[in-house]
């Protein structure tokens, strides 16, 4: 069963992404396609990049990298779930995809988007791809923007899902089963 990650890729204490990410997560584990867990990058506090050498030599001095290469390493698939911060995806994100080459090879990538305005961060999922294919994620062609999201936070702090949003976020995860599936199949085979 391929081990999915969900990524929270806000580091803002408040994010309206951690609950979302949580029900995304909660969507992803109650389907027999994953073994899942969530990621929070507010928790993986990774520093700016500051390995000597290039991530493509994989050779790493810091334990907070070799943490990190570990941790994505073990992951046969993620869905990120990403604000957009003024027009593009967070400043965050894109440091822990730098920090790896090797680790992201192959492995498949759902977008999941969202933002206070009308747009729900799809501007950002289109500015993200060119740089998951430069380091070797597969991303998924269905993306999930969620727009309004401080609307959809419950007093209680959860994310109010609907049934639509579910269903388009299972078309997501259904996408990113499949191509985890070819992926396993192909590393299987090297």
């Amino acid at each position: 069963m391929p081990r999915l990650y969900v990524v929270s890729a806000s580091t803002r204490s408040t994010s309206a992404g951690r609950p979302l990410a949580a029900w995304i997560c909660e969507l992803a584990s109650a389907r027999d396609e994953f073994d899942t867990s969530l990621i929070d990058l507010g928790e993986v506090a990774l520093p700016f990049f500051d390995e000597p050498e290039h991530p493509a030599e994989g050779r790493y001095v810091h334990q907070h990298t070799k943490d990190w290469s570990a941790a994505v390493d073990a992951a046969d698939c993620f869905v990120f779930v990403m604000p957009m911060y003024n027009g593009g995806f967070t400043a965050p994100l894109k440091n822990v995809i730098d920090y790896l080459h090797r680790e992201w090879q192959g492995k498949p990538v759902g977008l999941i988007s969202y933002s206070a305005g009308s747009s729900g961060g799809a501007p950002a999922v289109e500015m993200i791809r060119p740089v998951l294919e430069r380091v070797g994620l597969l991303a998924a062609a269905k993306a999930l923007s969620i727009p309004g999201i401080e609307e959809r936070i419950g007093v209680d702090g959860r994310f109010l899902g609907t049934e639509p949003l579910a269903a388009e976020a299972g078309e997501v995860l259904d996408e990113v089963a499949l191509l985890a599936t070819g992926a396993t199949a192909d590393a299987a085979t090297r």
